[in-house]
């Protein structure tokens, strides 16, 4: 396939080496940063010249013949739904790792119906997606609820060692801050993992369980006063239940977290139970998920989809 690459920071410049590893052809590459405008993509990525050079011009990137623009510029829908239209006026289907686009449905339906009326006119593609939110914490449970006659209850833990993780991840997680200044960070939103609600919204979706309402809860992690991460835990509500919410989704990121792993519980008949020792390494399943997920976003029909709504993700090759 023909690609686009907006926003080239660690994410984007992952999912670009492991498209070029898989065949496909990057015609165009976009970034706003000074110190990667200008450079070949190739050298930019560590290998030879590719002869596409970057620019920090998105516009100028999208005039070129492409098939899909994969878009990584940031997690917040409202900031880069400018980029989005413009790539869907353009006829391109696209894949983008903003976090609020998973399933921006419940919480900003007027921009997801803006994207689904563009994308259906101009007969492409949008969809949202990476590994949390996209797989990990949300298509993974409601594909684990396929063998169950009933399901009662959906609950995700996910522990994530930040010490092994890049910098970027462990600044938004408020690491070396006060609590104080954590909790500041929260309240601007500035900090915290972004794309939990999503989770909880497309899990109900799926189950056609109509939730009520979905909270969301910050706090520090601490280690001697000293924050080294975040406990972040979205509930959804269904209408008339009790207050114990039928989905529970519990995320944990911190330095030196111990026993990190996956783990999706579903209360139901049958009652099931699956843990990924270690968890899903996040950066790298998230370039895959991208990746693998291009031959299916190109086959999909035209509109935004949630990746709930797609054909079963798998490995995939050109």
């Amino acid at each position: 396939m023909r690609l686009i690459h907006q926003g080239l920071g660690a994410i984007g410049q992952g999912i670009a080496r492991l498209a070029l590893e898989r065949g496909h052809v990057i015609v165009a590459a976009a970034d706003i940063d000074p110190a990667k405008a200008g450079r070949d993509l190739g050298t930019l990525l560590g290998g030879a010249p590719l002869g596409v050079e970057v620019t920090a011009d998105p516009a100028e990137a999208l005039r070129r013949p492409a098939d899909i623009l994969i878009h990584c510029t940031g997690s917040h829908l409202g900031a880069v739904l400018p980029e989005l239209e413009e790539a869907l006026r353009a006829g391109l289907d696209v894949v983008s790792t903003c976090e609020e686009l998973s399933f921006p449905w419940f919480h900003h339906p007027a921009e997801a119906r803006r994207l689904d009326d563009l994308a259906r006119g101009r007969e492409v593609t949008v969809v949202g997606l990476g590994v949390n939110p996209g797989f990990v914490m949300d298509a993974l449970p409601i594909l684990l609820t396929a063998p169950c006659r009933e399901v009662a209850r959906v609950v995700v833990e996910r522990v994530v060692d930040t010490a092994k993780r890049r910098e970027a991840l462990r600044r938004k997680t408020g690491d070396g801050l006060t609590p104080e200044a954590f909790r500041a960070g929260v309240r601007e939103g500035r900090l915290g993992h972004v794309g939990l609600v999503e989770s909880v919204a497309m899990i109900g979706d799926a189950l056609r369980w109509p939730l009520a309402r979905i909270t969301e809860e910050i706090e520090p992690v601490t280690v001697d006063g000293v924050v080294r991460g975040l406990h972040q835990v979205a509930r959804g509500h269904r209408e008339g239940e009790s207050d114990t919410p039928a989905i529970h989704l519990d995320l944990t990121m911190a330095g030196g977290a111990p026993n990190p792993r996956d783990t999706v519980t579903i209360e139901g008949n049958p009652h099931l139970r699956v843990e990924i020792p270690g968890g899903v390494p996040g950066d790298l399943a998230t370039w895959a998920t991208v990746v693998n997920a291009l031959p299916i976003i190109w086959d999909a029909p035209p509109g935004l989809w949630p990746v709930s709504r797609l054909p079963l993700l798998h490995l995939t090759r050109p």
